[in-house]
This record gives C-alpha cells, structure tokens and sequence, in this order.
C-alpha cells in the first residue's frame, strides 16, 4: 500500500501561478486530514500529496511530503490552540456583549411621540421571528427608534449579528452616529461596530490591479492579516476612517479588511448590495455560517428600485464591436467568441420591427454563444492572470474585463429568468443596440434573503399602501404592518395644491410662467429659505431661468447634473439660519431625502410634479409583465409603475421641512393632479391641505 493520503485541487492555467498563501491553506488541509487518518489507522508515517487538476488539459501534477504521526500531531494541535484562544476571546466578548445589551436603557431618556410604539413594534418583530414594514414620519429619530429595539432584542433571541442597511451615504452616517449614542462613556457598551464601503471608495491605489504582484497592501495581505485582525477586534466603532488607519498601520487593504472583520463584528452598517445583491457576501456569510440575523432596512421605499437594478444587466454592441474591431490586442481566440456572439445578436436586432421589443425570455443561441465568450476569457485569465501586462491596462480596466463580468451576470440571471422579469432588445443609431435581462418584480430574488433573516424591519416615512411593498419585495405573507403617528401638528405644515397649474410633459412650457409666480409670491410673502423640485434636468433649468428673468431679486441657487460629494455639500451649506433664497433641484434626487435642515434653515418646500416615471415602451412592457406575474388588473398595475413611486418621492421631499416639533413651514403642491381624491388619500393623514 502506497500509504499516501491526497487532497485533490482543479485549477485552470500554469499551475506555478497557483498563490502561496493558496497552496499554504491546500497544505494545512492535507495535514490535518493525514494526522486524523494516522490516529483512526495507527499509522507512524504517512506520505501527503497535493494533486492539482487542471480541468481544461485534464492533467495532473502531484506535489508530495513524507510526514510522520508525531510532528503532523504537533500540526493539528498548534492550529486547535491558537483556534481555541481566539474562540475563547470571542465567547468573552459574546457573553459580554450580551450582559450589556439586556440591560441596555434608551440613550435620549424619554421617547419622542411616535418613537416608543416604533421601538415597540421593533422589539415584537425580533421576539416573533417575523418581518415588519413600519411607516413613520420624518423627524420623530426612526434611525435610534430601531437600533435600540433590535439590539435590545438580540441575546434574548440569540441574535449573532445586526445589519443595518442604506440606501445611500448619509444614511449610514446617521446609523454610526445612533451606534455612538449607545456606546458613549460612561456606558462603554461592548459592541462591535464595523461600517462597510464599496471597494472603489476604500481602494488605497486605484491605479493598480488587485492582486499582491500589482498592489503592495495586497502582496503578504494573509501574513499580516492575523496582527490586524486583533488590533481591529478592539476598536468599538470601525468606521471608514478607524478601519483605515488600522489596516494601514499593518500595511494592508483597508477594503479587505473590513470583508474579515464582519466575522468577528456584532453590527454591520453598509448600503443595500452588502445584502441584497446577487453576490452579496453578507448574504452568502449569513447561510454558510449559519448565523442568526437581524436586519434593519432604512428608507425601504427605495429597495424597490434597487433591488431591480441588481436583477438587472445590460449589455452593450458597441462594446462588443470595439472588442471584436478596435483592440488589437484581444487574442484571436476571443475574438472569434465574440464573433459567434454578434451573429445571433445581429439576427435578433434584424428581424425587430421597432426601436424597443420585449420578449418573453432570451434566445438560446445569445446564452450559448455568450457562455463560449465567458469560457475563452476565462481561460485566457488563467493562462495570463495579470492581462494589464500583455493587453495593455487601459483595456484589462475597461472593456474586455467589464463586458466579461457584465456577460456573467446576465448569465447568472438567464439561470433566474422566469416571469418576474424581461428580456428586450433596444436599438438606436448611436450608440448600436442592447440585450437586456431586467427585473420587473424584486420580490422573486429577495424572498431567500427574508427567509434567511431571524427578523428583519422595513422603515420610512413613505411605505403606502404597505401592499405595494410587500408585493414588489416579496415580503412574508405574515408581515406586520405598523403606521406610527406623526408627532408633528397639522398647524406646523400648511399645505396648499396649486390647481391652476399642470406640470404634465406637454403643459410644462406653459407652466413656467405660474411656477415661478407661486414661488416668488411665497417667498415675497415670507422670505426665508426654500426648496423647489422638478421632474426634471431640463424642466428645473427652464424654471430657474424664467424666476431669474421675471424676479431678478429672489435669490437661487440649483442642483446640476453628476455633482460631486463636496459640490452636494456646497448646495446644502447655503440653507443657513440667516440666509434667504430658493434652492432648485430634481424631485428623487440627492436632495429629496436623506437631508436635515431644521428651523430656519429651511422654511418651505414647492413641488412641481407628481414625480411619475415616464412614460415610454420600457415602463409599458413592466407594467404588462407585472400584471401577469402578480396577477392584478391593469388600473392596479399602473398604479404600481407609476403613481405610487411618484408620490413616495413627493412625500419624502416634502418631509425635509418639518424635522422638530418646533418647525413651521408650508409646502406647495403645484399640480392639479394633487387634488384627485385618490392622490389625496396617498399622502400623509396628517397633512392639512388647503
């Protein structure tokens, strides 16, 4: 008998690629297995072999030790104690943690009006193990209404890990700021918190490819990594800027570092695709390790949206024909891919009839010639895993690598297709035609992430009618519906609707003269600070350039299109005690939610449109394909596409002015739509409208 015990790896390419720390990790495996296998059979030595198997040339290459019983026992038990050490530290800090969370006391004293019945509400969802949709108004501080419940909550339920997740930038911020409350001496809460940021955000060196031959902070990431991980396991709050100056410190990626720490962390702050995605690694932790979940939804009306774009991949013939045409470098193996892939495409986009057409799934011979595309840059990586070298980095960063990544993911969602989605063709002159996979329905991809949660809260001020919601995400049937009181008086908020006005595509050229009248009379009227929002680039311009000409001495100011973090927050610092103007920006924008600008730092809001997506065959085609999947009759399912995450953008704008109990404002619907009685029943109850 050989005596010889092998763990078997496949790989592609040159096998003297395969990384150390890799063939570390292979080593170590077959160690642990040799030594069990030497004390179940006895055995005083045993020879330990890596065989690596190459699944395109079908070739082995074995790489063997000879190892005997005593130093492979010496192995196994030095790995088991520094295991056992680190468990040990952890089982501390859980049972710590814990201790603190039972007894923890709300940060603020007392409960503002509304935010005891949300925390409430919060609290009863963890204990049941079950979802809750909660709609609460802006101001009454939903961010610490829900945080202080659901970790409250977690060891009475065994909770292992709380995610709170955002739609955008901000509202992470607010979470960390709510997480530092609870932890502020002298409570000392012993609590984990790490907040993860997206990988170009955190990259220390964009210029350079991700892996230890380009990057130095990813060269020995895995040596150093072990140092790291404990100095960031004593850190409290592991924010952006603390998990960089720590991962730094010992000379690492700060982005990687922070995918480890969310092993070892008790709340995790991050934006929706941490979770949602269809990679989504929190996700993919939470099944294979078996955790026990709670999640925190901020802003849910915005998932809808977000979780399409995730189910949703596009991909582009003028990329395709610069890859087949442009860059010579593509090898020729590739390039002929590519070429079986444009036929089929041309085939397709020469038989459609008009610019934008809808199919009930896509072709086979698309998916058959896009998998041999995947297939040839596949192996070409294997073969050449840095290409910047031999392609040149302009095109390893740019088109071959985006169109391969782009050709995965529609693959992946081809596995997923079924009648909660779409697949059409578009076809313009410039720049040439799309393929696309998009996802009409969310709720088809979302439900395994719901079911994967111990518990999970869905909250915003604008979550009406909760059906939609629980429609389009897939929510359990058994979802708790809760619609906390505002704690703001009809008397601070006078709402008026213009019904002179319509702000419909073909009547806004006429509109503009009314618009600014209302705005200028208001502001004459009461000069202060102000926000007004247009459905659109073109339409706010328009406007701004007509109050400019006819009320040359109101002040204004307006949001531009791709502003920057610094120019968003140069718009934001106009709106100050002092200061009197108008700011203009897009209703749905970086301005509409997400912004705190009490007492007089804002005193008044107009909104000139009903927020409605366009319409055009793209909303068309969703809403037939969501009549069929959900099953509703046409007058619903154009509400869905429609109405209702229109006006969830109006309610969510027009929140940004009432945000203490002592603010007074007034807000101007100016359309006549706003006076329909079903528009009126869609916002807010305690709104006074004149």
């Amino acid at each position: 008998a050989l005596n010889r015990l092998e763990e078997i790896k496949t790989h592609r390419g040159d096998v003297e690629r395969i990384p150390h720390n890799h063939r570390q990790l292979h080593w170590a495996q077959a160690k642990i297995y040799a030594w069990l296998m030497c004390q179940k059979l006895g055995h005083e030595r045993m020879q330990v072999a890596l065989v690596y198997f190459n699944i395109t040339s079908q070739q082995e290459t074995v790489f063997s030790e000879q190892h005997d019983a005593a130093s492979l026992r010496l192995f196994f038990e030095d790995l088991c104690n520094r295991f056992i050490d680190w468990a040990d530290l952890e089982a501390a800090h859980r049972t710590a943690r814990d201790v603190a969370l039972a007894t923890l006391e709300f940060p603020h004293g007392e409960f503002r009006k509304g935010q005891r019945a949300l925390s409430e509400a919060v609290y009863k969802a963890s204990v049941n193990g079950r979802c809750l949709l909660a709609q609460a108004p802006t101001g009454i501080g939903k961010t610490i209404g829900t945080v202080f419940p659901a970790l409250k909550a977690m060891p009475g339920q065994r909770v292992d890990k709380l995610f709170f997740l955002t739609a955008k930038t901000p509202g992470r911020q607010v979470a960390l700021d709510a997480l530092q409350a609870l932890s502020d001496p002298p409570k000392a809460l012993p609590l984990r918190v790490l907040e993860l940021v997206a990988r170009d955000k955190s990259c220390e060196h964009p210029t350079l490819e991700c892996h230890g031959e380009s990057c130095p902070l990813a060269n020995g990431f895995y040596d150093r990594l072990p140092q790291a991980r404990q100095a960031a396991a004593q850190a409290v709050l592991l924010d952006k800027a603390t998990l960089r100056s720590v991962a730094l410190q010992h000379d690492i990626c700060p982005y990687y570092l922070g995918q480890e720490m969310v092993r070892w962390s008790d709340v995790v702050v991050g934006d929706y695709n941490h979770f949602f995605d269809l990679s989504a690694h929190l996700f993919t932790h939470t099944v294979n390790e078996g955790w026990r979940v709670s999640l925190l939804v901020d802003e849910a009306h915005n998932l809808v949206e977000r979780a399409r774009l995730m189910y949703t991949c596009e991909l582009q013939s003028a990329t395709l024909r610069d890859l087949r045409d442009v860059h010579a470098k593509v090898p020729a193996r590739v390039k002929a891919a590519l070429t079986r892939l444009h036929q089929p495409w041309e085939a397709l986009v020469e038989a459609q009839t008009a610019a934008y057409e809808a199919h009930d799934a896509p072709p086979d011979k698309i998916i058959q010639a896009l998998q041999n595309v995947v297939a040839e840059v596949t192996e070409l990586l294997a073969q050449q895993p840095n290409l910047g070298a031999s392609l040149g980095a302009g095109l390893v960063a740019g088109a071959l690598q985006r169109f391969y990544f782009d050709a995965l993911v529609f693959l992946r969602l081809a596995e997923l297709y079924g009648p909660h989605a779409l697949f059409d063709v578009s076809v313009a002159d410039l720049p040439g035609s799309s393929l696309c996979i998009r996802n009409v329905v969310p709720g088809a991809h979302l439900k395994q992430r719901w079911a994967a949660a111990h518990t999970v809260t869905l909250f915003s001020a604008t979550l009406t009618p909760h059906l939609y919601l629980v429609d389009m995400l897939g929510l359990p049937p058994d979802t708790v519906w809760v619609d906390v009181p505002s704690a703001f008086h009809p008397d601070q908020l006078r709402v008026q609707v213009a019904q002179h006005i319509s702000t419909r595509f073909h009547d806004r050229a006429r509109s503009l003269g009314s618009v600014v009248d209302v705005v200028a009379r208001q502001f004459q009227q009461t000069p202060g600070n102000y926000l007004a929002f247009f459905s659109s680039f073109d339409y706010l311009q328009r406007a701004a350039d007509a109050l400019a000409l006819r009320y040359p001495n109101v002040p204004l100011w307006q949001q531009s299109r791709r502003m920057t973090e610094v120019d968003r927050a140069v718009f934001l610092q106009r709106f100050t005690l002092h200061s009197q103007g108008v700011g203009f920006a897009v209703l749905g924008g970086a301005f509409g939610e997400g912004i705190d600008l009490p007492g007089a730092r804002l005193i008044g809001a107009f909104i000139a449109t009903l927020g409605l997506p366009q319409i055009n065959p793209v909303n068309e085609a969703i809403k037939t394909r969501m009549q069929t999947f959900l099953g509703h009759d046409a007058e619903q399912c154009d509400a869905y596409t429609y109405l209702y995450p229109g006006l969830q953008k109006v309610v969510q704008a027009a929140g940004r002015v009432i945000r203490t109990s002592e603010d007074q404002g007034v807000l101007m619907l100016m359309d006549d739509r706003f006076a329909r009685p079903h528009v009126q029943a869609l916002l807010p109850v305690w709104w006074r409208r004149d």
